[in-house]
């Protein structure tokens, strides 16, 4: 115990790194998710089979491949590219952006079939009445899509949030010091490595328990007009 007290600030630093790695990765996912499942249900050819291929990939390769492939080979074609067109002489990828957009973009494919799904399942007479009575296409989404979307999608987001939290430990390959490198690191110099990673595993633990708080909370916020509507 002795030893997390005299190494605490390292671990929370690196909690703090964690955490914003998770958030900023849950709005690439979001954005992608989104995109991609407009994509699928639009009617234009090339923006489904390009989202279908999207998709494909990121579910059907390991998330540590990827990391990696972004910020080594990513890297060089970036600066290769630069080269040869004159546009900039080099540009660095850090590990926090190769982790964040690489884990966003991975689980963005699984929130794309989410949303989709999610979309799917609201009752296509909803819509037209509301372009019968006149409303834009933004009131739409935003009154009738939007909170069903929510409701609906809410069970596989919970999810993919809470498996993305864990992902984000695999950043620590590639050097970005979030709390299980600093763990690691940490439990290497004192021979404690099971201690730490102990203590690693417990705030993960924290982390997605007050993630689920959260979810739960959301749950009963868009459920509360279907659990009036069960009652009545």
């Amino acid at each position: 115990m002795n030893y997390i007290i005299e190494y605490q600030g390292q671990l929370l630093a690196g909690t703090w790194v964690t955490i914003r790695l998770a958030l900023l990765s849950l709005v690439i996912a979001v954005m992608f998710g989104l995109l991609g499942a407009w994509a699928k249900l639009s009617k234009n050819y090339l923006a489904q089979k390009t989202a279908a291929g999207y998709t494909t990939i990121v579910r059907g390769v390991p998330d540590l491949v990827l990391i990696l492939l972004v910020f080594y080979g990513g890297q060089q074609m970036i600066n290769s590219f630069g080269g040869l067109t004159g546009l900039w002489d080099y540009v660095e990828i850090s590990q926090f952006a190769a982790g964040a957009g690489t884990i966003g973009v991975v689980f963005g494919g699984y929130m794309t079939e989410t949303f989709r799904g999610a979309i799917l399942a609201i009752p296509k007479g909803q819509i037209e009445a509301g372009v019968a009575c006149g409303m834009s296409r933004f009131t739409i989404f935003h009154r009738v899509i939007w909170p069903q979307m929510v409701r609906y999608a809410l069970p596989g987001f919970s999810n993919n949030w809470l498996v993305q939290i864990k992902s984000t430990a695999l950043v620590s390959v590639i050097g970005l010091q979030d709390v299980v490198y600093n763990g690691f690191v940490a439990g290497r110099s004192t021979r404690q490595l099971f201690t730490f990673m102990f203590a690693v595993l417990l705030i993960y633990l924290v982390l997605t328990a007050i993630s689920d708080t959260g979810l739960r909370w959301l749950d009963r916020k868009y459920s509360k007009g279907i659990e009036r509507s069960d009652n009545g």
